[in-house]
């Protein structure tokens, strides 16, 4: 190389008139920031845990006082069709027994019949709020009901261990039921197949109960003379819940609770008396009748408390049942409920 030549530029190396070398960490600095992310993420983690800690110390009054209780879920709406919905009821339930709270599942399947009703081309129908079920109909109610939505349910549960059995309302008949005609404009209307609970044979849902299991119960009912007949889940929960001497009836549903004047306004009714229920029942919308309705026979039958609950919300029954606000309305006998 010559006095006059310049040095060729390295690869990569900026050649302007003025370059600057970035600044590098040296170890001291690594060091430094690897420490400090550390601390960072061990006080996240210490947070977290205390939170959840703190969760868990709220739920411990909540835990004794409903250790060994029976407490019945009627399962239906959003809760049944939102996959992360249904993860988290299943999840929910598990945790209620795995504390040594009794849970029964009662399910409903409104949405999966309509769409296989669909899918078939059977035309169906309600009236008063009950499905008109033909024969033909009520084919397709057993089908989904024990055969779809009951085999999923049972199979999220059992995701977490085997506890949960799935029954049927006709098995060991343990629901009896007789025609329902419901009265349309002053008149009986015959809409089918359909029932209301007589009477309940608990015995078969008790023993699954003590030995530790998760009884997953569909409505379906049988009569006397074998006819077997769709029944409403929330007349079904009900029922059960009066029958095994619950201390809870929990009913999922896609409103926040029981509002005065839904749908103008969604100001929920956090506590009312089996009275001041009824008193309201002529004025609440169609979809409501039938789960109130449903509360106000469980708590008149023993029941300490009836919930409607907001299945919309992630671990709702969870959270009606450890937390002190709930979500959703409570019936008690003479609506002083102290939760």
């Amino acid at each position: 190389m010559t006095a006059t030549q310049e040095p060729e530029p390295s690869p990569g190396v900026d050649t302007g008139e003025s370059p600057v070398e970035a600044p590098r960490d040296g170890p001291e600095q690594s060091t430094a920031l690897g420490s400090a992310t550390d601390e960072a993420v061990s006080a996240a983690l210490a947070l977290d845990a205390s939170a959840k800690a703190e969760v868990l110390s709220h739920a411990l009054p909540w835990l004794e006082r409903f250790h060994h209780k029976t407490i019945v879920i009627k399962y239906g709406g959003n809760a049944m069709i939102d996959q992360g919905l249904s993860d988290a009821f299943a999840a929910d339930i598990v945790f209620l027994r795995l504390a040594g709270i009794r849970p029964v599942v009662v399910h409903g399947g409104g949405p999966q019949i309509d769409k296989v009703l669909d899918r078939l081309g059977v035309a169906h129908q309600f009236v008063a709020g009950r499905r008109v079920t033909t024969p033909e109909v009520l084919d397709v109610v057993r089908m989904v009901l024990t055969g779809q939505v009951q085999r999923q349910l049972v199979n999220l549960i059992n995701r977490h261990g085997p506890r949960a059995v799935g029954v049927s309302g006709e098995d060991g008949s343990l629901f009896t039921a007789s025609r329902l005609r419901p009265i349309v404009d002053g008149e009986h209307v015959d809409i089918g197949l359909v029932g209301h609970i007589t009477s309940v044979r608990p015995g078969i849902i008790e023993t699954m109960i003590d030995d530790g299991f998760i009884p997953v119960v569909s409505s379906l009912s049988v009569g006397e003379d074998g006819t077997v007949y769709n029944v409403n889940a929330d007349d079904a929960a009900a029922k059960l819940a009066a029958a095994i001497g619950a201390t809870k009836l929990l009913m999922l549903s896609d409103i926040p609770g029981i509002c005065r004047n839904w749908p103008a306004d969604d100001d929920v009714i956090r506590e009312l008396s089996v009275d001041e229920a009824a008193e309201m029942l002529p004025n609440l919308a169609g979809g409501m009748v039938p789960k109130v309705q449903a509360c106000l026979d469980a708590v008149s039958h023993g029941v300490e408390r009836a919930h409607i609950v907001d299945g919309r919300q992630p671990h709702s029954v969870l959270v009606e049942i450890f937390t002190d606000h709930g979500v959703g309305t409570m019936i008690t006998a003479d609506g002083g409920g102290d939760e």
